[in-house]
Order: structure tokens, then sequence, then C-alpha cells
């Protein structure tokens, strides 16, 4: 059915039927982007001090660092975000 719609001479306008289907897949992309940077997720542009002292306090509550570790981390981290 495709090769009779392109091969159509009648209708000059043969190549538009693909610009529907393409906006539809921009906007869905579009859609799915945004949720994915409000949720934080991969896309997601927060790259705040709290987030990073977040992701310190979860090493720390599993064990990967230790408390000196931990503490260091934790003030060069609030230096940082005064600066």
């Amino acid at each position: 059915m495709l090769g009779l719609l392109l091969a159509d001479e009648a209708w000059p306008h043969h190549w538009w039927f693909l610009i529907f289907p393409l906006f539809w897949l921009v906007v869905i992309a579009l859609l799915i982007r945004f949720v994915f940077m409000r949720r934080g997720g991969c896309w997601s542009r927060d790259s705040s001090p709290r987030r990073a002292e977040g992701i310190l306090a979860e090493r720390y509550a599993r064990g990967e660092i230790g408390d000196d570790e931990y503490r260091t981390r934790r003030e060069h981290l609030r230096a940082d975000a005064q600066t």
C-alpha cells in the first residue's frame, strides 16, 4: 500500500503523510524526557550539594566509607557549596 501511495501521481503531496507520525513521535519522546527529568532519572540536571550529601550519607549508611572519610567529604561538599 505504501508503494501505491508513493507511486500515485494524482496525489502531489504524497510525502505529507509522514509528517504526522513523526510529529507524534517527537511529542511522545519529549514527554518521556520531561517525566524522567522531573523524577530525577538519568537525564536529571540536579547536581545540588544536597543531592551529593544524600549520596554520601547513603554510602556511609551502607558501610562503604568510614566515619573519618564521611566527615572529610561532607566538609568538602559544604565548603564547595559556600563558594
